[in-house]
């Protein structure tokens, strides 16, 4: 994987468990995901827009590869409508909450949780892939000391909400 800006490579979600610890600003991990997806952007037209990230502590690599993912499900997973992909940033006491919001198929209640599990398809989803990506998220964030969930319902979209330590 091509090196993420300030980057090191001290960790993965399949290593050792420890990731680096230094500030990452997250407009550039949008932005370093957003390149290496551009042919599957440019392929769908899809629109990803944010507007001042923050800034958190974190392992650049490993979060750009979270968003690349999250990016990547978005437009994957995408209705009829030209994809539309919404970061956003909030912080409260505690935490920054960041949200990826797409306007795509949608996951039905029932299967909020399975979509985090490795290997797990959804019944009748006819769109091929490993299922790994999302659970592969889910380690990102854990290990950056955060949780991950999904809002949504079928054919209304989904909105990925994962937390970081302020």
């Amino acid at each position: 994987m091509p090196t993420a800006p300030g980057q090191d490579r001290s960790g993965s979600p399949g290593g050792t468990g420890k990731i680096s610890s230094k500030p990452v600003v997250l407009d550039q991990v949008v932005e370093w995901a957003k390149n290496n997806l551009d042919v599957l952007i440019r392929e769908s037209n899809a629109q990803v827009v944010y507007e001042h990230l923050s800034v958190v502590r974190g392992d650049p690599e490993q979060l750009g590869r979270l968003f690349q993912n999250l990016i990547a499900n978005s437009i994957k997973y995408r209705s009829e409508a030209v994809p539309l992909i919404r970061i956003s940033s909030d912080r409260n006491d505690r935490d920054w909450t960041i949200s990826v919001h797409d306007n795509g198929i949608g996951i039905e209640p029932e299967y909020r949780d399975v979509v985090f599990e490795l290997f797990k398809r959804l019944h009748g989803s006819d769109l091929s892939g490993t299922r790994i990506g999302l659970s592969i998220s889910k380690r990102i964030v854990e290990l950056h000391g955060g949780r991950i969930w999904v809002e949504s319902e079928h054919g209304k979209g989904a909105i990925f909400r994962f937390t970081l330590p302020a």
